[in-house]
């Protein structure tokens, strides 16, 4: 068994886990900070301490999400509380995210919605750089709004938070902004092993990953808004398949923009 900081690093090391992430898992066990850490490295830890590190070092060696074992994850300046529940937010979440707040701009009270909220990332981000809008946020798991509505709570933001399959969650209401990052892995993509500890809810969606996102797109039109945007999150290489759609649905000015990584990553247009 590990006996102090410098061996459970150590231990971390040789189960091939990066020097940040075992420092992290440590000082969350620990309750410390990375500093501390640092400073201490000669400290003793106590039988149940080092139980629980190398128990959280196995879930990591085994390829579970860091965030979920911290119980947190940096989104848009928020943190998020996150665990098995929800999908792990990611940076190129952050462009749908930053396209919203460029269409927003100078817009009090627009109404907009977030379709398939996971751990409320998108729509939290939203409100939170614009106070003056209603946000609105579905989806069909429950878990994922009871996570979603725990992050709200936390950070202190009014999110309107319903229950549903994409559109049928929302009556007949209107809106003059729709967000989604939905499903859109292929059943069967060999990337999927690697995120096994993550809800497959939240991953795939159909024999070509479309079907999500052929759902957002063909009940769009009943629900916004003249004028209103509809911005969708999909994979690297589905941006022309999107546009496609967009255009078939009727939808003007459709328009890409990439990651961080230069992936094409969000697809929009307008009504």
């Amino acid at each position: 068994m590990i006996a102090s900081v410098a061996q459970a690093l150590d231990h971390a090391r040789a189960l091939g886990i990066e020097r940040l992430d075992a420092q992290l898992i440590l000082a969350r066990q620990l309750g410390q900070s990375r500093a501390w850490l640092v400073a201490h490295d000669d400290e003793p830890l106590a039988p149940g301490s080092a139980l629980a590190v190398e128990a959280a070092y196995a879930r990591r060696k085994a390829g579970e999400p860091l965030a979920y074992l911290l119980g947190a994850q940096e989104f848009h300046g928020l943190s998020l509380q996150i665990d098995a529940r929800v999908l792990v937010p990611r940076p190129d979440t952050e462009t749908i995210v930053d396209w919203a707040l460029d269409l927003l701009a100078g817009r009090d009270g627009a109404r907009v919605v977030d379709l398939g909220t996971g751990s409320g990332a998108i729509a939290l981000a939203v409100k939170h750089r614009c106070p003056a809008a209603h946000v609105y946020a579905t989806d069909l798991s429950r878990d994922a709004l009871d996570v979603a509505r725990a992050n709200a709570s936390r950070l202190g933001l009014s999110v309107t938070f319903v229950g549903g399959s994409w559109w049928s969650a929302l009556g007949g209401q209107h809106f003059d902004l729709v967000l989604s990052n939905p499903p859109y892995i292929a059943e069967g993509d060999p990337h999927l092993p690697a995120l096994r500890h993550e809800p497959a809810s939240a991953l795939t969606s159909g024999r070509d990953g479309l079907d999500a996102l052929r759902a957002i797109v063909d009940g769009a039109p009943a629900h916004m808004n003249d004028g209103a945007w509809l911005l969708l999150e999909h994979g690297y290489n589905q941006a022309d398949a999107v546009q496609a759609m967009l255009r078939e649905a009727g939808f003007n000015g459709v328009a890409m923009r990439r990651d961080g990584g230069g992936r094409a990553r969000v697809t929009g247009a307008h009504r």
